[in-house]
């Protein structure tokens, strides 16, 4: 009989567990189920973007990798002895402050981030700074389990946009381009939000940490890679784009775009990752047969002999987990009940030069202000023909509920059949966006967002001020105020929407005038 090729045999966690590892992963048990129960409506909306955003259903995959990734090192972390340290409990209480931030602003990345952060920091607590050391990998590597991205859409879509035009017109098609938007023989193209390439690149950049980790030993080779995983993607989608626009010049818009589909959901993203490992595969510089950890060098460090000493017996360390999450829900509770005192109803005030008209939009068109005490829509025109249509919203305050300048609020509502175009005009303090409908129509749209003596377009700038607010438990009336004009003929939605803002006077009194707070 042929002789039995021996198997390198891998710890029985169940069974074969050192028990000196026994307490210690008891209690990161306990304190992480303790942490998930006291942020449990966190998580849950995270599982929720996990099991129902394409964009995020690679992070279902991340618990396993996780999983795996420590199993890798189960051999060489039986030989270290956790014991807990103080340290990472300071990063775990400014994780717990940035969660405060997130509901007091909120936002929710801000929250789930600060909610990953604590159970990641509890663990090293309770690990100590050897085995924290050797788990460094995959407890970072928890992060990726928090959903983000979206943040990254409208800048994905305009270096889509610039790298296909690039192609298109290298290839030989002629094309204009606006914005988002590109104007071929065979048709309109939108570089859609869909068409940004995020998901692409959330999944790639995930992707590629975990590689690096495993196939590499050099930090610059790692970095490289993971700039890779990064650059790459997104020169790939401009590719993929430019060929939906090349092949539809010859087979037709909506051939080109279900062969798009299938392709690039099938094949290729499949090419692109075998391409990066390729280019890669040649300055892999940890061999096969190496191990993971070296746990003589790590038993050896002087400085981690130097950080073992900063202990914390394991009823400081509890008592200090406690204080800090009761504070930080404490905190968030009594910011959240506060409320400004609200008019009971306000109405668009008289603009010298401009006179009152019936709202009667070329295509219907209705900004969103979810949770809004008080909206108001209406119209302006001028004797020169001129129409202004002009959006008004005021909040008592700010959450996770009702945010003014929260994702699908304001100019551009999910769903209504409108598409952002290009950023607009600059106008002082405001955001300028450029929306296209079918017809097509045009629209010019400037936000302004008012809370306390802050005037801006800026929806982080807006975030910022309400979370100095609620964390001195103050509450300022926040408002929105969009200025709209559609495209005609003789008369530019940029002249009409400046004019009209130059005869409403200064805009931060306009907006309180409005408010009735001034």
């Amino acid at each position: 009989m042929p002789a039995e090729i021996p198997v390198p045999a891998m710890p029985r966690l169940t069974l074969d567990l050192a028990p000196h590892w026994r307490g210690p992963l008891a209690r990161i048990a306990i304190v992480w189920a303790a942490l998930v129960a006291a942020f449990l409506s966190d998580w849950i909306a995270m599982a929720g973007q996990w099991w129902n955003s394409s964009t995020y259903n690679h992070i279902l995959l991340v618990p396993v990798i996780i999983g795996w990734v420590v199993w890798q090192r189960a051999p060489q972390l039986m030989q270290l002895t956790p014991r807990a340290w103080w340290p990472p409990l300071v990063p775990f209480a400014g994780a717990a402050f940035l969660w405060v931030l997130g509901a007091f602003a909120g936002f929710d990345l801000a929250r789930q981030a600060g909610a990953v952060t604590m159970v990641i920091a509890a663990a090293l607590a309770l690990l100590g700074p050897r085995a924290g050391w050797a788990l460094a990998f995959p407890l970072s590597y928890m992060l990726a389990l928090v959903p983000f991205g979206d943040e990254l859409v409208p800048l994905l879509q305009m270096i889509t946009a610039d790298i296909t035009v690039a192609l298109v017109h290298l290839s030989g098609i002629p094309a204009t381009v606006d914005g988002v938007f590109i104007d071929t023989p065979a048709g309109l193209f939108e570089v859609a939000e869909a068409c940004s390439g995020v998901k692409f690149l959330i999944a790639m950049i995930a992707f590629g940490l975990l590689v690096a980790n495993q196939c590499f030993i050099s930090p610059w080779r790692r970095s490289l890679f993971v700039a890779a995983c990064i650059v790459i993607p997104i020169l790939a989608n401009g590719v993929r784009a430019w060929g939906t626009i090349y092949a539809a010049q010859h087979v037709g818009v909506e051939v080109a775009a279900g062969f798009d589909h299938i392709v690039y959901g099938w094949i290729f993203f499949a090419l692109v990752i075998a391409l990066i490992l390729a280019l890669g595969w040649r300055f892999f510089d940890r061999r096969l047969d190496d191990s993971v950890l070296d746990v003589a060098a790590i038993e050896q460090s002087a400085l981690l002999d130097r950080l073992e000493r900063l202990r914390i017996g394991h009823v400081g360390f509890m008592l200090t987990v406690v204080l800090v999450v009761l504070g930080a829900n404490g905190w968030a509770k009594a910011a959240h009940g506060l409320a400004a005192p609200m008019p009971a109803r306000i109405d668009l005030p008289e603009v010298r030069g401009w006179s009152r008209a019936p709202y009667a939009p070329s295509a219907a068109w209705g900004p969103r202000a979810h949770g809004a005490d008080h909206r108001l829509l209406g119209s302006y025109v001028d004797p020169a023909g001129r129409r202004v249509d002009v959006f008004f919203a005021l909040y008592a305050m700010q959450d996770e509920t009702r945010e003014a300048g929260g994702f699908g609020e304001g100019a551009l509502t999910p769903g209504s059949g409108w598409a952002w175009q290009s950023p607009g005009p600059t106008f002082e303090h405001a955001r300028s966006d450029r929306l296209l409908t079918e017809g097509p129509v045009q629209r010019l749209a400037v936000t302004w967002y008012r809370t306390g003596d802050l005037l801006t377009g800026s929806n982080a700038r807006l975030k910022l001020a309400n979370i100095a607010d609620r964390l001195l438990l103050r509450a300022p009336p926040t408002s929105m105020l969009i200025l709209s004009a559609e495209e005609r003929p003789g008369h530019p939605a940029y002249q009409s929407v400046r004019a009209f803002r130059m005869a409403a006077g200064p805009t931060d009194a306009w907006m309180d005038r409005v408010a009735g707070v001034r």
